[in-house]
C-alpha cells in the first residue's frame, strides 16, 4: 500500500524546522554537509546514469584537484559553455570549491556574441563540449582562437584574449582535439594533488560573501551584462525557493532547463540539496524522451518555462506514460495563459501549480504563489514574498528581500496599490554589473534599491501584478501606452495564440504601436478583425497601427523563453519602413 505523501503545509514547516539557524557557508562547504549527510541517496540523474551525493563529490574532488593542477587560483574567472551534461554540474561544483568564479555561458550563442562575452569577461580558461546536436563548437573556437589551427600542442597564448591560459574540450565520444585540453587530461593531472592541498584551498577560500558567479543577463532589452552573485545568495535563494515550493524530503525534480540560467542552478542544481532531493538534467529536451524520463524517476516536480510546459502537453506520447508522481509544476521567466493552467490540471492532474517573478540580479524567485492559489490567481498574478525563515533578517522585514513600488520616471515611492515599477533591496541582490560602473549605478541607487524595470502593482493581499517593463512603455502622441495591457486584449481574442506589441518610431506620432500575433494552429484572420476586436476595448491611442502575423517559430525568444522585445522593435521598424502591415492597407492578406 503506498505511504500518503504530506500535504504542502506539512513539507514546509519541515523543511523551516530542519534549518532552525541560517548556516552561513559556501557553495563547496553546502554540498560537502549534503554528501555527508545524504551518502548513498541519489542526487544527480542524466538519461544514463544515477550519481549519488557520495559519487557527484567524488567526482567534483577529481575536477577541483585537476582545475588546481592546470593552475586556477583563487577568484580567476573561468567560463563554461557546456550543455547539459553531469560533467557542467561537477565542473561547476569544482571551481566554487577552489574559489574561482564561473561563468556559465549560453550554448546558443554566435561566434560574435561568444567573443564579446570571452573578452568581457577576463576569463583565464574555457571549458567546453565539442558538439551539441549539429553544432561543431570546436570549429566555433577555432575561429575565434585562430591559435589553435594546426596547432600540435596548446598555445602560449591567445592574441585577442590576454588573460586566457586554456581552454579545454570536454567530449562525450572521448575524442581528442589539437592544441585543446581534454576533460580526461584535466582530470588525470589532478592525481598529483592531494586531498590535503585541496582541503587548504577549500578553507582559504571558504568565505560566504565572494563572488562566485558572473550570470550573463539573458539580453531581453539589449547586450547581456554580467551579474555577480556571491555563495552566501544563491543558497538562501534556493532555500527559499524550497520553502515557496513545499520541497519534501527526497524529492526528484525534473529540470529541462539550461544549467547556464539562474533559474535552472538555483532552483534546480542547489535546492534539492536542502533535503536530500535529486534533480534529473537532460542533455537535450525532447518532449517524448522527457516524459519518459519523469515516468520512469517518479519525479515530483517539474521545472519549465511556457514554452516547454505548451511541448509537454503537446506531446502525442503523453498519454502512453504513468505521471501520478508528478505533484508540483512550477512555470515561470515569462507569464503562462490561463489555457495552459487549465490543460496542466486536467492532463496531468497536478495537484500543485505555481508561477513566480525573480530575475538574475536577484539571485532567481523572490516571490512566488502558493500551491493553493486558484487557476485566476496563477494567470494574473505572479506571487508573494517568498517566506525567508531562518534565512531572512530583521532590516528586511524577516525575509532575504524587500519590495516598494515607484514612479519610473521620478521614482517617488507610490501608496499602496498603484502601478508604477517594482524596486528592491535584500541580502540576496546582485553585487552589479562586472566592469560596468555605468550600468551598475543606474541599476542600484544610493540607497542600495535595485530598479528592476519591471511595472506593475503589489495589491493589498501581498500579491504581486506585472503590466510591462518601464523601457516597453511608447507615447503616441504624448499618451503612455503600456504594451502588456494591449497585448491581454489581442490574445483574449479567440484566434490568437500569442501577441506582442511594441513601440516604433513615427514622424507624426513620434511613436505608434505594431503588433506581433501568432493564431492558433489552423486560424485565420485579418488585420481588419483583429483591430476590430480590439477597438471595443482600448482607446484609439493604445491600437496599433501595424499588425504582422507570425509563426511562432520566427519568435525571437531568449533560451528560458523570454521574448526580445528589441529584436521585434528593429523587425518592425523595417517592415514598416517597406510599407508592410499598416492595418488600413489593402494587402490585409489571411494567414493559415
Amino acid at each position: 500500500m503506498a505511504v500518503k505523501e504530506n500535504g504542502w503545509k506539512e513539507r514546509q514547516a519541515a523543511l523551516m524546522a530542519a534549518y532552525p539557524t541560517w548556516p552561513r557557508r559556501t557553495l563547496s562547504d553546502h554540498i560537502d554537509e549534503a554528501a555527508k549527510k545524504y551518502l548513498e541517496r541519489p542526487y544527480l540523474i542524466t538519461r544514463k546514469k544515477i550519481y549519488s551525493y557520495r559519487e557527484v563529490l567524488a567526482r567534483v574532488d577529481q575536477a577541483a584537484k585537476g582545475l588546481m593542477a592546470l593552475g586556477i587560483k583563487a577568484r580567476e574567472h573561468v567560463i563554461l559553455w557546456m550543455g547539459n551534461y553531469a560533467e557542467s554540474v561537477f565542473l561547476t561544483l569544482a571551481l566554487n570549491k577552489i574559489g574561482a568564479v564561473v561563468i556559465p555561458l549560453n550554448f546558443m550563442l554566435k561566434e560574435v556574441e561568444l567573443k564579446e562575452l570571452w573578452q568581457d569577461s577576463d576569463a583565464v580558461a574555457v571549458i567546453f563540449n565539442d558538439r551539441l546536436g549539429r553544432t561543431d563548437y570546436v570549429r566555433m573556437v577555432e575561429n575565434i582562437c585562430p591559435e589553435l589551427k594546426g596547432a600540435g600542442s596548446p598555445p602560449d597564448g591567445y592574441a585577442e584574449f590576454p588573460k586566457l591560459r586554456n581552454i579545454i574540450c570536454y567530449s562525450p565520444e572521448e575524442k581528442v582535439y589539437q592544441g585543446l585540453v581534454s576533460l580526461s587530461a584535466l582530470y588525470d593531472g589532478g592525481k598529483e594533488i592531494r586531498k590535503e592541498e585541496l582541503h587548504q584551498r577549500q578553507a582559504a577560500s571558504a568565505y560566504p560573501d565572494e563572488i562566485c558567479h558572473i550570470l550573463y543577463t539573458s539580453g531581453t532589452v539589449g547586450a547581456p551584462k554580467g551579474a555577480m552573485l556571491t555563495h552566501d545568495m544563491l543558497l538562501r535563494n534556493a532555500y527559499i525557493s524550497g520553502l515557496g515550493r513545499s520541497v519534501g524530503e527526497g524529492q526528484c525534480i525534473y529540470c529541462p532547463l539550461p544549467l547556464y540560467h539562474v533559474f535552472a542552478l538555483v532552483e534546480g542544481i542547489l535546492t534539492p540539496t536542502f533535503v536530500g532531493g535529486s534533480v534529473v538534467v537532460d542533455e537535450q529536451f525532447a518532449p517524448s524522451e522527457a516524459i519518459h524520463l519523469m515516468e520512469k524517476n517518479r519525479v515530483q516536480e517539474l521545472l519549465c518555462v511556457p514554452s516547454i510546459l505548451l511541448a509537454l502537453l503537446n506531446c502525442p506520447e503523453k498519454a502512453e506514460h504513468r505521471l501520478e508522481s508528478l505533484r508540483t509544476i512550477f512555470c515561470a521567466a515569462t507569464p503562462a495563459p490561463r489555457p495552459i493552467w487549465e490543460r496542466v490540471r486536467r492532463e496531468f492532474g497536478s495537484r500543485e501549480m505555481l508561477t513566480g517573478y525573480g530575475m538574475t540580479e536577484v539571485s532567481a524567485a523572490t516571490v512566488m504563489t502558493s500551491p493553493d492559489d486558484s487557476l485566476e490567481v496563477l494567470s494574473t498574478r505572479v506571487g508573494r514574498l517568498l517566506p525567508a525563515n531562518c534565512s531572512g533578517l530583521p532590516e528586511f522585514g524577516g525575509r532575504n528581500v524587500q519590495y516598494k513600488v515607484v514612479d519610473p520616471v521620478t521614482g517617488e515611492e507610490l501608496p499602496a496599490g498603484s502601478k508604477g515599477e517594482f524596486i528592491c533591496r535584500g541580502n540576496i541582490v546582485s553585487k552589479g554589473y562586472y566592469k560596468r560602473p555605468l550600468e551598475t549605478g543606474a541599476l542600484i541607487d544610493k540607497d542600495g534599491w535595485l530598479h528592476t524595470g519591471d511595472l506593475g502593482i503589489i495589491h493589498a493581499d501581498g500579491l504581486f501584478e506585472l503590466s510591462g517593463r518601464s523601457k516597453e512603455i511608447y507615447r503616441v502622441s504624448g499618451e503612455s501606452v503600456m504594451p502588456k495591457e494591449v497585448e491581454d486584449v489581442l490574445t483574449s481574442y479567440q484566434k490568437v495564440n500569442q501577441a506582442y506589441v511594441v513601440g516604433v518610431p513615427d514622424s507624426v506620432s513620434t511613436e505608434i504601436g505594431a503588433a506581433f500575433i501568432e493564431l492558433n494552429p489552423g486560424e485565420k484572420a485579418t488585420r481588419k478583425e483583429i483591430l476590430e476586436f480590439a477597438r471595443a476595448r482600448l482607446a484609439k491611442f493604445k491600437l496599433p497601427k501595424y499588425v504582422f502575423f507570425i509563426r511562432h517559430d520566427d519568435l525571437p525568444f531568449t533560451s528560458t523563453g523570454k521574448i526580445q522585445k528589441f529584436l521585434l522593435v528593429e523587425k518592425a521598424t523595417v517592415l514598416k519602413s517597406n510599407g508592410l502591415g499598416y492595418v488600413g492597407s489593402e494587402s490585409d492578406a489571411e494567414i493559415s
